[in-house]
Formats: structure tokens, C-alpha cells, sequence
């Protein structure tokens, strides 16, 4: 069963299933498909479009675990396939009626959830309203925790346009988010713009 990998490394995991361990893969997609709709939902903006991009990114990250050779981490390559199948979804967007978001519709809420969808939509309304580069570089630092080096490499940019990036696109959200409570940094913690080492 899948379930005995759970405290298994991802490497681990990836070695087993290129071996064609199939548990092993049920193990890994399932470790990760949160992170790739978390990535996907706030890249596309709405649970339909998320829904797609993060079921071709796991069909992506079967198809490509062959060719991983481990010069990223597993994380980092799972990241850049949910980028680029937001990325690839937005484009196929452009091209059709913008859907409406089932959430709104389908799922009463009531009390602290009430204020809990309408934080999140904020935020999404938000990060819709930055250019794509922008938002990427947000999400994965401040959604993701993706340090410089990570980022650059899931976007493919040279890693001194990302600190950039994200200034900006941190920047642009400030007014479309509005004030925040006395004392709270909103999306800037006190050591965010201190870049992470990885080992």
C-alpha cells in the first residue's frame, strides 16, 4: 500500500517508482498534489481552470519522472510542472468564456468560513490584477516558501530578477489589498527579503 512510503524521502520515492514501484508513485502524487493545486489555484484564479492545470501537472510529472535526474530537487521540478501547466492553462483561457467559481455557489458558509472565502477571493482578485511574471514570483515565495535560487529556477529567469519580481509584485498588491491591522506585515514577514540557502 502506498500508505508505508508516507515517511519516505521524496527521492526515495522518485528512485522507486522510476523502478516501477506503483505504490511508490500513488505515494509521491499524493504528497504533492496539494502544493500543485495550491499553486495552480492561485495562478489561474478560479477552482475550474486550477482543477485542470493541476491534473495535467500530476499527468506532466508521471510522464517526465523518467527523465528526472535529480540536478533540482523533487520539489523545485514538481513546482515548475504546476507553473507551466498554469501558465499553459491561462493561455487556453484566453481563448474561452471566463467560468464562474463553484465555490461561491455550491458550498454554504457560514461564521469564521464566511470570512475565510472572502479574505481568500480578495487575495485572488488580487493577484489576478498583477502581471503573470509578478504573480508567479509571489505565489511560490510567499504561498510555496520557494527561496531565490528556487524560484529563479522554477521560472527559468536569472535569479537577480526574481528579488525584483517580487518586490513589485508585492507592491502592486499593497493597494488592491488595502490596510491591514495595526502590527501586521501582510505579506512581507520580518525576514521575508532575507534569501534562504538550500542545501
Amino acid at each position: 500500500m502506498a500508505e508505508r512510503y508516507t515517511h519516505r524521502d521524496d527521492i526515495d520515492l522518485v528512485t522507486a517508482a522510476q523502478g516501477g514501484d506503483r505504490a511508490a508513485l500513488e505515494a509521491l502524487l499524493r504528497r504533492h498534489q496539494p502544493r500543485i493545486h495550491a499553486v495552480c489555484r492561485r495562478l489561474a484564479g478560479n477552482d475550474a481552470d486550477a482543477d485542470d492545470a493541476a491534473q495535467e501537472a500530476l499527468v506532466a510529472v508521471v510522464r517526465g519522472l523518467s527523465r528526472f535526474d535529480g540536478r533540482s530537487s523533487v520539489g523545485t521540478w514538481i513546482y515548475r510542472i504546476a507553473t507551466n501547466a498554469s501558465f499553459d492553462e491561462l493561455r487556453r483561457r484566453r481563448r474561452r468564456p471566463e467560468p464562474v467559481d463553484a465555490d461561491l455557489h455550491d458550498r454554504p458558509a457560514t461564521g469564521s468560513a464566511v470570512d475565510d472565502t472572502a479574505q481568500r477571493l480578495d487575495v485572488d482578485d488580487a493577484l489576478l490584477q498583477l502581471p503573470l511574471e509578478f504573480r508567479a514570483a509571489v505565489v511560490l515565495r510567499d504561498l510555496c516558501g520557494l527561496d531565490y535560487a528556487e524560484i529563479a529556477e522554477v521560472l527559468d529567469i536569472p535569479a537577480g530578477n526574481v528579488r525584483s519580481r517580487i518586490s513589485r509584485g508585492r507592491a502592486a498588491l499593497v493597494p488592491l489589498l488595502g490596510p491591514t491591522p495595526s502590527g501586521d506585515r501582510g505579506n512581507q514577514p520580518a525576514d521575508e527579503d532575507r534569501p534562504r540557502n538550500t542545501p
